[in-house]
């Protein structure tokens, strides 16, 4: 027997030419639907969570920010087509309530050089500075920034997000965020021995605003 498809089942939709607004548009009559949005964006959420709670709290951490993107779908206003900004900015507020425990993380790893949350930035630092120290010395200088600095920082170095992204996932101005970027670069400096953490807060190439 021929099987029909339809556009109404997410499974066999071309997928491809619905944009992520478009999506969630349709789950909220279609609920069934919302999986998409979960299938394209669940790996990169789940690698920024890891890096910055580390592996085992993850997975309850990023349940926790597609069941809030949910149930507010309806309250969705989509600043483009894509849904990354909206999600990264979920996962950064789920992160905000474990602050103790991602500090702690930085902290142990700055102490015992055993990083524990994933790959520190050391491939982007300035290759005279050794992997070992110049990791160790960026995790007490992640330990030490005011939270809404390390959350504009690692939203552009481990999210990948642009400045306009990062923007729209705080609810803050552009403007905002790049006086927290150089704000942190200058305290990340210090924590380097001087040396120039810039290239860890470039904007990001292939920018989508």
């Amino acid at each position: 027997m021929k099987t029909v498809t339809s556009r109404s089942d997410p499974a066999s939709a071309g997928l491809d030419d619905e944009s992520d607004a478009e999506v969630i548009a349709r789950s909220r009559w279609q609920p069934d639907w919302f999986a998409v949005l979960f299938r394209r964006h669940v790996q990169p959420i789940t690698r920024y969570v890891a890096r910055r709670l580390g592996p085992d709290a993850a997975e309850d951490v990023v349940a926790e920010v597609f069941l809030a993107a949910f149930r507010q779908r309806d309250q969705y206003q989509p600043a483009g087509p894509d849904a990354r900004s909206w999600l990264f900015g979920i996962a950064t507020n789920l992160i905000g309530q474990h602050r103790r425990a991602e500090v702690r993380q930085y902290r142990a790893f700055a102490r015992t050089g055993i990083d524990v949350v994933g790959e520190p930035f050391t491939d982007r630092v300035d290759s005279q500075v050794s992997a070992g120290a110049a990791g160790r010395r960026l995790a007490a200088g992640l330990a030490g920034l005011p939270a809404p600095y390390r959350d504009v920082l690692l939203l552009v170095a481990w999210g990948e997000l642009s400045y306009e992204e990062t923007a729209q996932a705080l609810g803050i101005p552009v403007g905002t965020v790049r006086s927290r970027l150089s704000r942190a670069r200058s305290k990340l400096q210090r924590a380097l021995g001087g040396n120039d953490p810039s290239a860890l807060t470039d904007e990001p190439t292939g920018e989508r605003s």
